[in-house]
């Protein structure tokens, strides 16, 4: 697709068109992210910060004003968009993880979708998922108020997503369907990395592992019916859960990624075998010097290295492509996953391009890659721009699997 805005920044514009998605359920409306936009200089991310905090405070003024006036869908309406402009103004800033105005935009998203969440019917529920000796935030969806037993899909995002922002990429669409869901935060994602300082771990079904024990608990869940579903990063991170945790009864990978390494490589122009040597090697202040200009060659991959080294941890470009490499599903892994397993794959991803394809190959499970296209509106990542598309191919598919389990 080509840009509508920033035709020379290729990852504002990517950001813009998130938002542009979002609108399916109801996190922006057209009008706000154009003018927003218009307002915006490219590349210029205080003036990101600003213009998109001076509109989610506007939206969120409206909705105190709609709720005050008993207005309760004209609020909630509202809050949910203003929530997700907060949740954009502070993208850009983590590469000064001091910087005040991250807490504060992020705190405000929160507080907004925690005021829509209120308002919906069934209500969505913010809960506390007991890990290890702390806890991890996420909503649960209930499908409605029977108290019957369903199938749940528990869903996560990526390397920069919130468990607020799933409302619009996943949750809304699993809910409108009868599914349960609980969406949540893991070590590394904004709710636990903001307030509670934890990072990314490559292990993460030590993380889904608890959160299954929470949803297990619960008397709404089905058992033999839980589906889990990965963001972005989270296309990584589902399967490598699922591959050591066999309850799951499906998992969806959006999108699908095989090996972060790979990414290292790619931004050192070396292949994976000699990235990995020189990376774990002993380092040298030319090699530094050279990852870090490499790391610096465009705004995205500037990007990449501040918002990874304050959500993965190191303190240079070169220890964050390091840490980068034990991101996999290789040696075995991927083929480790029993239940099936949906790939999706994006024709123009800008951050995974190639990956789930990688993933596909490498399964033996029952497994499903899904491809979406330039000419569907839904090449770019993650089908931004093109949510209900990708969510009635993505959960067609689900109800098939879970007809199966019934």
């Amino acid at each position: 697709m080509e840009p509508l805005f920033f035709p020379h920044n290729s990852h504002f514009w990517f950001e813009t068109l998130r938002s542009f998605g979002h609108i399916a359920y109801g996190g922006a409306d057209f009008g706000e992210v154009v003018v927003t936009t218009e307002r915006i200089t490219a590349g210029d991310h205080d003036s990101w910060h600003d213009e998109w905090l001076a509109t989610a405070d506007r939206v969120a003024d409206e909705g105190r004003t709609a709720l005050a006036g008993g207005h309760r869908v004209s609020a909630r309406d509202a809050f949910l968009r203003a929530s997700n402009y907060y949740r954009n103004a502070e993208f850009f800033l983590h590469g000064d993880a001091a910087d005040p105005r991250i807490r504060h935009a992020y705190d405000a998203s929160v507080r907004c979708f925690r005021q829509a969440a209120a308002l919906f019917t069934p209500v969505i529920e913010p809960v506390e998922i007991p890990y290890e000796d702390t806890v991890l935030p996420g909503y649960l969806y209930r499908a409605d108020d029977s108290g019957a037993a369903r199938p749940t899909v528990v869903m996560f995002n990526g390397f920069d997503g919130t468990a607020e922002e799933m409302h619009f990429g996943a949750a809304a669409a699993a809910a409108e369907r009868g599914y349960h869901v609980l969406s949540f935060d893991g070590p590394g994602q904004p709710g636990t990395r903001h307030h509670q300082g934890l990072l990314f771990r490559h292990d993460w079904e030590n993380v889904v592992g608890p959160v299954l024990d929470y949803v297990l608990a619960r008397p709404e869940t089905d058992p033999g019916r839980i589906a889990l579903l990965g963001n972005s990063m989270g296309g990584l991170l589902a399967p490598r859960a699922a591959a050591f945790d066999h309850r799951l009864a499906a998992v969806i990978a959006l999108d699908g990624v095989y090996d972060l390494g790979d990414l290292a490589a790619r931004f050192l122009s070396l292949d994976r075998a000699e990235a990995e040597q020189r990376l774990r090697a002993d380092h040298s202040p030319e090699f530094e010097a050279a990852v870090e200009a490499a790391m610096a060659a465009s705004p995205m991959t500037r990007w990449v290295a501040d918002q990874g080294r304050y959500v993965m941890g190191g303190d240079t470009s070169r220890e964050l492509l390091a840490t980068l490499l034990g991101y996999h599903l290789r040696d075995g892994i991927a083929e480790k996953i029993t239940c099936p397993t949906l790939v999706c794959s994006a024709a123009d991803d800008v951050f995974f391009k190639g990956q789930p394809e990688l993933l596909h190959e490498h399964l033996t499970c029952p497994k499903t890659l899904l491809e979406f296209t330039a000419g569907q509106g839904a090449d770019a990542h993650c089908q931004a721009g093109a949510q209900r598309l990708a969510f009635a191919r993505i959960y067609d598919w689900l109800d098939d699997v879970m007809a199966e389990n019934a």
